[in-house]
């Protein structure tokens, strides 16, 4: 099944709330499980800049598992930014997080490198994924981990559909709908193996189950 793009930002009022209230228990701690192990649960330190961080519950569950970090969690959507700074400041976790309007190429970031980067689920709203990779190259640190996850293209709109019924019946439609296109939009782990090559970056592609992939390495 050939890629079929989505706007690039979540920015509609409505959108916004229903993705920051769904039920993302599941993957986004899967996300911090598998960070942990590519990285170990101690291996972020410093300040690392989470890229898309849409509502920030990603950047939050990072902050709490790892400790001695802070974080720079940036977006180009303002109505998803609202939402995280209100789920920061419920955390506690106000002097370690900061969230940052803006959009790459040429986002003002509050530094010019990182101690790691991480990402959740931008790469298949991006038209040029290549934004993605050289973003990471030029923020990150030399030997920085970098760690990323997104959703998985499958083989055709049949298995999409199905996917969806499968992980998010109960969510509403907006929901659904966006899930849907979110899966027709994204990458093939052979297209993302291509993209790093291009960008000159080390970095591992795998399959995590039959939606995810993660792409994980140091700078």
């Amino acid at each position: 099944m050939e890629r079929v793009p989505e706007p690039e930002l979540m920015d509609e009022a409505e959108q916004a709330r229903a993705y920051a209230e769904a039920d993302f228990e599941a993957p986004h701690e899967r996300f911090v499980e598998l960070l942990n192990d590519a990285f170990g649960s101690e291996a972020l330190r410093g300040c690392v800049l989470d890229l898309g961080c849409g509502p920030a519950d990603i950047t939050i569950r990072v902050a709490r598992h790892h400790p001695a970090c802070t974080l720079h969690g940036v977006d180009g959507a303002p109505a998803m930014l609202q939402l995280g700074k209100a789920a920061i400041a419920r955390s506690g976790l106000e002097q370690r997080i900061r969230l940052i309007e803006g959009y790459f190429p040429g986002a003002d970031l509050p530094r010019r490198h990182y101690d790691a980067v991480i990402s959740n689920s931008l790469l298949h709203h991006l038209a040029d994924p290549m934004v993605l990779w050289e973003a990471i190259a030029v923020h990150g640190q030399p030997g920085a981990p970098i760690f990323v996850m997104d959703l998985m293209r499958p083989a055709s709109r049949e298995q999409a559909q199905r996917l969806v019924d499968t992980y998010a019946s109960g969510e509403p439609e907006v929901l659904r709908h966006d899930f849907y296109h979110s899966l027709l939009a994204a990458y093939r782990p052979e297209e993302i193996e291509q993209q790093v090559k291009t960008a000159g970056l080390s970095l591992q592609v795998r399959a995590v189950g039959d939606r995810h992939l993660t792409i994980s390495g140091r700078l």
